[in-house]
């Protein structure tokens, strides 16, 4: 009896200790939730703090509205440089451009280190034409420092009334002394697609960006007129040239790799929420009838053209041929905020079909070709990736992050190697082993 009444007891002990085990740490959790809520009320309660203290005893009126925003852009800057704040006029810009027409220079930028850092200069403007390079670090601008100002303030500043004239001072790798250029400002159509007949055999395809809501239809446009200039039974394949190519937006870049595809995943969005993932498939339709295509990027293809070139590269679709792309794979999601303007915010990462992120590693071509700088460029374009970005995001596994390469596109055709090799691939005129693609060869990382 004395046996059996021990057993219960032990027994009764034991589902004790069990229970207490089971409930502790969730009262752990709870606690320790409550706490790092009441440490976020009480920093919060600093800023009401220091900001009556200035608003109060500052040696001058402060503008409040401005000093609300400039907080709470150094809290987004804080996060990584693509997050931003856009106050009502940035965020009008901004829906203007998704249109295709704003006014302005021309050029693709990101800040670094408080400065522009120009990643690409849009063919054929103002910018583009004054001489404009990857990788310039906009210091100020008509004599005004850049440091101090958003992102969005210092593009705000560059934009203007057509045939107004802005002073550009650049500092530029290689050169000691600043160099200065003044760009007349122009309404900056945005003409995204541009073809043309390579001999009379091959179709060429350069997508500058994929700003403007009117990609898709240009690439249609073109490949349509191309198709009309070359015949079926003559053309030998597409490049499709994604070079210096610094994004826009998400469906124009998963609707101009489905014009490509028969069928499959073109991209995964993963944000922190697993519940929150967004996959894009293709439907049936290949503008191209299949036809051997090559895609061509560098250091300056990011983003949305990283986008394309995963997706074609995973799928055997495509070779890609060049160096390796930017490394900006991250998704920024415009939330419009009350009346005061829009959050613009990194919510997600970018995977490619293989499941590749893309965030500061960027998409390595299946042939690596690096072009021949002129002797009076070198050591003055640097190379540069979204892994050297201050404060970026990263690549979200345990892969290895890595830099970009040379953004570098020779103005004149005839010293194009990337070009050139490309054209000879698709007439036969040079081997390699990545082209046609070989479905039994893994993909690169």
């Amino acid at each position: 009896m004395m046996k059996r009444t021990s057993l219960f007891l032990l027994g009764v002990a034991a589902g004790a200790l069990v229970a207490v085990v089971a409930i502790q740490p969730r009262m752990l959790i709870n606690a320790t939730a409550n706490a790092a809520s009441s440490d976020v009320y009480r920093q919060l309660n600093l800023f009401g703090d220091v900001f009556e203290h200035v608003r109060a005893q500052y040696v001058e009126k402060p503008d409040e509205a401005k000093m609300i925003e400039a907080a709470v852009n150094g809290m987004l800057q804080s996060l990584d440089p693509h997050s931003a704040f856009l106050d009502i006029k940035n965020f009008r810009d901004m829906q203007t451009q998704t249109r295709g027409e704003f006014g302005g220079l021309g050029i693709e930028v990101t800040m670094e280190n408080g400065l522009v850092k120009v990643v690409s200069p849009m063919d054929g403007t103002p910018a583009h034409r004054a001489g404009i390079q990857p990788n310039d670090l906009i210091t100020h601008l008509d004599d005004e420092p850049v440091k101090g100002l958003t992102l969005e303030q210092a593009v705000d500043k560059m934009r203007g009334p057509v045939n107004s004239s802005i002073r550009l001072r650049i500092d530029r790798k290689g050169i000691e002394k600043p160099v200065e250029v003044t760009i007349v400002r122009e309404i900056i159509s945005i003409r995204n697609v541009r073809t043309r007949v390579e001999g009379d055999d091959i179709a060429y395809v350069r997508i500058t960006s994929f700003q403007g809501e009117r990609t898709i239809e240009q690439l249609r446009t073109g490949i349509a007129d191309l198709n009309k200039q070359i015949p079926a039974d003559k053309l030998k394949g597409y490049v499709v040239d994604l070079r210096n190519n610094g994004g826009g937006l998400l469906d124009q870049a998963i609707s101009v790799t489905d014009a490509f595809l028969e069928r499959g995943e073109i991209v995964s969005t993963r944000g922190r929420n697993p519940d929150d993932t967004q996959r894009f498939n293709a439907r049936t339709g290949d503008l191209t009838s299949g036809k051997p295509l090559i895609v061509l990027i560098n250091g300056g293809s990011a983003s949305a053209s990283e986008i394309v070139a995963g997706a074609l590269q995973d799928h055997k679709r495509a070779t890609l041929l060049g160096s390796r792309s930017f490394g900006k794979g991250s998704v920024q999601t415009v939330i419009p905020v009350s009346s005061f303007g829009a959050l613009k915010l990194t919510t997600a990462r970018y995977y490619t079909p293989s499941g590749r992120s893309i965030q500061a590693k960027g998409i390595a071509p299946d042939i690596e070709l690096i072009q021949d700088l002129p002797e009076e460029l070198k050591g003055k374009i640097e190379t540069r990736g979204e892994s050297s970005l201050r404060g970026h995001l990263s690549a979200g596994d345990k892969e290895e992050e890595k830099g970009g390469s040379p953004a570098y596109v020779p103005p004149d055709a005839k010293d194009d190697k990337q070009l050139h090799l490309a054209l000879d691939l698709l007439r036969g005129t040079q081997k390699h082993s990545a082209f046609p693609p070989n479905p039994k060869v893994p993909v690169p990382n």
